[in-house]
């Protein structure tokens, strides 16, 4: 059973459909660490144009969905909610494995440091306990 449905997630992040990249939630520790779920499917409007004989999950997009994962965590605290968490800088990201309609991905991003409305979130998403993607991104709260 999981932890946050796709409505509760909405009254933590401003994020809606079809931009909206995380199910459910699975784990949360407000502040520190979120493992969400996010179920691939074909009807995903990307899959129209990348690429129809072959559909593959855009990367750009996998880190979307980590840092929509992480502003669960951080806007989950009390003093955030109702703000913002917008993308600071993407240190690193590599691309492991290719991410597909029928593929559930894993996300979980943990906050490992913070000061003030500006963090660092390590971030990793996999398919069936094989990494796909591993990023570092940092993130600033405004509101």
């Amino acid at each position: 059973m999981s932890l946050l449905s796709a409505k509760e997630i909405m009254e933590i992040i401003p994020h809606r459909q079809p931009f909206m990249l995380i199910d459910t939630v699975e784990e949360l520790t407000p502040g520190l660490r979120v493992v969400a779920k996010k179920c691939v499917s074909y009807n995903e409007p990307f899959f129209q144009g990348h690429f129809p004989a072959e559909p593959v999950m855009p990367g750009v997009l996998i880190i979307e969905a980590l840092a929509q994962t992480g502003a669960v965590a951080i806007l989950s605290l009390e003093e955030n909610k109702g703000k913002t968490a917008y993308f600071g800088a993407i240190q690193w990201a590599k691309f492991k494995r290719k991410v597909v309609p029928g593929d559930v991905l894993m996300l979980e991003t943990e906050i490992i440091k913070s000061k003030g409305s500006i963090g660092i979130g390590r971030a990793t998403a996999t398919v069936e306990g094989k990494i796909a993607v591993q990023a570092e991104l940092t993130f600033a709260v405004s509101g």
